[in-house]
């Protein structure tokens, strides 16, 4: 990091280098999990008995949302191991097991050719990725709104949804172009290895990044403290209940608008809405563009005015326009843009400085664990089992009652912000 000197004010000059080095690892493991959600509509079949597609879909995104309960497992391992041994070492672990899982997804056999075998192997490939991105979440989170300055840990906050949306945009692209050059006979076929494929091998790169960060300040400080931490997650729940209520309560909404927007809507808009594939790619890779540009903005205007007011916009206008949003959920590009462009775009208000809200709600001693168990269990219930209820629902002829069911997750969501202290330019515990 580096600061000049201009008349009698300091300018700070943000580590872009290890901003980068610590997010793209990040970026990875987000391309990893947002792939299987977004190429399902293709490889259902390949895992699950043919002759029913909506029940093969159904089945995929049960073990999508198994997988997730896995999440607070890895969150509490990984969040502990990172709290005594380091931010570094956990984030080099999280990284190696997601690459692994998207390897062995992408060349897995098919039903067809080993029987229930390949469900199996599938779910335990995902149950990999789930504990690695259990601890991935909350480890760089952490290491983010540790190594920033109380005054721009908006801006460092930021950067970790930078990577996670131009992962997922990266996503979104790949299946733009892949449903554009290859028939669907041919993505169901073998088109949709090639992003699990992708994935893996470049969690290597991450992997050599990740290698050249330094440790943070905050942990070399408090290692001490957290090793003598004794049944740190029910410490957790003894001194700092109200930092796990508001945690869930924030973490609910916002993982409920992530993987509606990122994952639910491209399967309900293509199956359910009979919306052209080519145009839900192009509208989602469009959202997350403007999602990735708006997230330094952002970051840089909770450094400003404070994280509240973002915070109280986010949940305010996701609770009055979801469900209008939803009946734009039809064939269309200009539809799906809206839809898309509003929905996230209102999500970066959030995104952009919660790794920075996490950070701060628990001591350096429980910051790993503390993030790691009930942002991961809270995303478990909430945000896995997005694209199963909304699959669900669909198949009741119900399926505006999940878009109400988000909306009511962003009532509550704005009543516990109500308790939430404003942290802005406030020393980390």
């Amino acid at each position: 990091m580096v600061e000049s000197k201009v008349g009698t004010e300091v300018r700070h000059r943000l580590p872009v280098r290890k901003l980068f080095a610590a997010s793209v690892g990040n970026a990875l493991e987000w391309f990893d999990w947002t792939i299987y959600a977004t190429f399902s509509i293709y490889f259902a079949t390949a895992f699950f008995p043919a002759g029913n597609d909506l029940l093969a879909q159904i089945n995929t995104f049960a073990t999508y949302a198994l997988a997730f309960f896995f999440r607070p497992l890895g969150g509490l391992l990984l969040g502990r191991f990172a709290d005594v041994r380091g931010r570094k070492p956990a984030m080099i672990l999280t990284i190696t097991l997601m690459a692994g899982g998207s390897i062995v997804i992408a060349i897995l056999p098919t039903f067809q050719q080993v029987g229930w075998l390949a469900p199996i192997l599938l779910l335990i490939a995902r149950i990999a990725q789930g504990l690695s991105l259990g601890g991935e979440v909350s480890n760089a989170s952490a290491y983010l709104g540790e190594i920033a300055p109380p005054k721009w840990r908006g801006r460092y906050s930021s950067f970790f949804y930078i990577s996670t949306g131009s992962a997922v945009l990266l996503a979104s692209v790949l299946g733009f172009v892949l449903a554009r050059t290859m028939d669907k006979a041919a993505m169901s076929s073998y088109g949709w290895r090639i992003p699990f494929l992708l994935g893996g091998v470049l969690g290597i790169v991450g992997l050599w990044l990740r290698r050249s960060l330094s440790e943070t300040e905050q942990f070399e400080q408090n290692k001490g403290r957290a090793q003598r931490v004794r049944r740190p997650l029910l410490t957790t729940l003894r001194e700092h209940p109200k930092a796990v209520g508001q945690l869930v309560g924030i973490t609910m909404l916002s993982t409920l608008c992530y993987y509606t927007f990122f994952s639910a809507l491209t399967p309900f808009a293509v199956k359910t809405r009979h919306a052209n594939d080519v145009d839900v790619f192009l509208a989602l890779s469009i959202g997350t563009a403007l999602f990735v540009a708006l997230q330094y903005p952002y970051g840089a205007l909770s450094d400003r005015i404070g994280r509240k007011p973002q915070l109280f916009a986010w949940s305010a206008a996701t609770a009055i326009l979801i469900v209008p949003l939803s009946a734009l959920v039809k064939p269309g590009l200009g539809n799906l843009l809206v839809v898309f462009c509003v929905g996230l775009g209102l999500y970066a208000a959030l995104s952009s400085l919660a790794p920075a809200i996490m950070s701060e709600l628990f001591p350096t001693e429980l910051r790993g664990l503390g993030i790691g168990a009930w942002y991961n269990l809270t995303v478990a219930v909430f945000g896995g089992t997005a694209p199963l209820v909304i699959s669900t629902l669909s198949a009741a002829g119900a399926s505006i009652l999940f878009f109400w069911y988000v909306a009511a997750g962003a009532l509550i969501a704005f009543l516990v912000l109500l308790t939430l202290p404003e942290t802005k330019g406030t020393e980390l515990r």
